[in-house]
């Protein structure tokens, strides 16, 4: 009998995940979400209430990059790589004044609940460009002439608010590359669902019909020192009242995320001054 060695093949004895959920009166603890529900799935503030998951990040994970970071929040796990400044391959006239941004968006094949191929589609492409939009703006360009930066982000697991956890993933690692930064570029998602909203949205919040009025995702980023938006990405249809508090809620929650950004890059820069001295020490 043929086997596929490409698949993760469980035992034959094994069980279903849900006949081991805790039952409560004959019925399952876990409860499908609805607009009257307190609290969301994964026990954050009810709707309304800016809540951002945690965070968790830090800077110089890959040693062959110039600079790199790593980010976690909730399920959503993300890794980005910089290397250069170096020539660029393309000449004209405006790179001989300033540098180039050059960013790629992979998702893993793993990391969505439909397998992803390796070769980059559309969504992808779309939003290689928004990072690349988002970023530049804080980066300081026209200090690496005739040179390019490539900044690489890999999705490792996909819960929902990708983009806006690759934004910050991005600068971090610009920053930990000693890239020369107007600001740190940090990122925000939210899904409008009515008169309510979900702040960093999971992968199940963030599917939804988005053709009704008040139905839609916003992604904000921010530049939280100079209180400057360097990018906004909209889908769905949503009021100009509603779009402007949804703007607001998203830069309040980016200002929230601004201290454990810089929390990870004074750790870093700290780990590598110790190991300097570490080599200094050892070479006497």
């Amino acid at each position: 009998m043929p086997v596929d060695n490409k698949r993760v093949c469980g035992p034959e004895e094994s069980q279903s995940p849900w006949l081991f959920l805790q039952q409560t009166r004959g019925q399952p603890t876990w409860v499908p979400q609805t607009r009257e529900s307190e609290r969301r799935a994964d026990s954050r503030r009810r709707r309304g209430q800016v809540d951002a998951r945690p965070m968790f990040a830090r800077c110089g994970l890959v040693s062959q990059a110039k600079g790199s970071a790593y980010i976690e929040a909730g399920n959503t796990k993300l890794i980005c790589s910089v290397y250069g400044p170096r020539e660029t391959e393309r000449k004209d006239e405006l790179d001989m004044r300033a540098g180039r941004l050059v960013c790629a968006f992979r998702l893993a094949p793993f990391s969505c609940a439909k397998r992803c191929p390796w070769i980059q589609g559309s969504q992808e492409k779309d939003l290689t460009l928004s990072l690349q939009e988002s970023l530049q703006p804080g980066v300081c360009l026209h200090r690496y002439p005739r040179s390019q930066i490539e900044v690489n982000v890999l999705v490792l697991e996909n819960d929902g608010s990708a983009l806006a956890h690759a934004i910050t993933c991005a600068s971090l690692a610009l920053a930990d590359a000693g890239i020369e930064m107007y600001d740190l570029v940090i990122g925000c998602s939210l899904r409008q669902d009515g008169a309510a909203y979900l702040l960093d949205p999971t992968c199940c919040e963030e599917t939804g019909d988005e053709s009704t009025e008040n139905q839609g995702s916003l992604t904000v980023a921010l530049l939280p020192a100079l209180n400057q938006i360097s990018g906004l990405l909209s889908t769905g249809e949503m009021k100009e009242a509603t779009m402007v508090g949804a703007i607001r809620v998203c830069v309040e929650g980016c200002q929230r995320l601004y201290p454990a950004a810089q929390q990870c890059l004074l750790k870093s820069v700290r780990r590598k001054v110790h190991a300097r001295s570490t080599d200094v020490d050892v070479g006497r």
